[in-house]
């Protein structure tokens, strides 16, 4: 073996080892080695004619899911389309009622804890209630060690560059630190912790030993 090789067994091991913990909160787990395998594993769970919603991510951009969904069989959702502000707000909205939601996680702990920071808050929500199936695919680059690691992880490295990324601007764009802000562009509004899933089996967890988004 390589490097490369053994990193990706470690990878392998360590993520297989994590399906048990998602199971035991009431989340369905899977995982892949390569992001190429979890998207073919994702269009396999979603039925054609599905009405299929996502949040902003780029683990489901980088994957190749975002436009395998929009190519597919499926009746995509997609609030980019929207010509205005309020078609924009309208569509995120209808995606309350989408039958298969995508998104990845900002964190996810080795107990099996989701870990979201959000902005508009559409994200969250829908992991939390609304669409009838949620998706969620996560690199292991996400893997905290508990929920305070995730959010110091979050605060420090995810939301900074994710500010960066879409050119806000908030004092982390500036000084690469979070500044526990209440800028107008703030993406830190919402803190959310996935603990268990009431519906079982309604949020499946698919894990990528691959580096995907921030």
């Amino acid at each position: 073996m390589n490097s490369a090789e053994y990193k990706k067994a470690h990878a392998r091991l360590l993520g297989k080892s994590l399906l048990p913990k998602f199971a035991r909160r009431g989340m369905e787990a899977m995982y892949c080695d390569t992001a190429d395998e979890a998207r073919r594993l994702v269009l396999s769970l979603i039925p054609e004619g599905s009405s299929v919603g996502w949040g902003g991510s780029l683990t489901i951009s980088e994957s190749g899911i975002l436009d395998a969904v929009k190519d597919g069989p499926y009746r995509a959702i997609d609030r980019d389309a929207a010509s205005s502000t309020e078609e924009r707000y309208a569509i995120m909205r209808s995606i309350f009622d989408a039958d298969y939601f995508l998104m990845s996680t900002n964190a996810f702990t080795k107990d099996g804890e989701l870990v979201n920071i959000d902005g508009n808050g559409n994200r969250i929500a829908c992991l939390a209630f609304g669409p009838r199936h949620v998706i969620v695919v996560a690199g292991m680059n996400k893997l905290a060690d508990n929920v305070s690691d995730a959010f110091r992880k979050i605060h420090t490295t995810t939301a900074p560059e994710n500010c960066i990324r879409l050119g806000l601007n908030t004092p982390c764009t500036s000084a690469g630190i979070c500044g526990d802000c209440h800028a107008p562009d703030c993406t830190c509004c919402q803190e959310v912790v996935t603990r268990h899933s009431r519906e079982k089996g309604r949020i499946r967890v698919i894990l990528v030993g691959e580096s995907l988004g921030l």
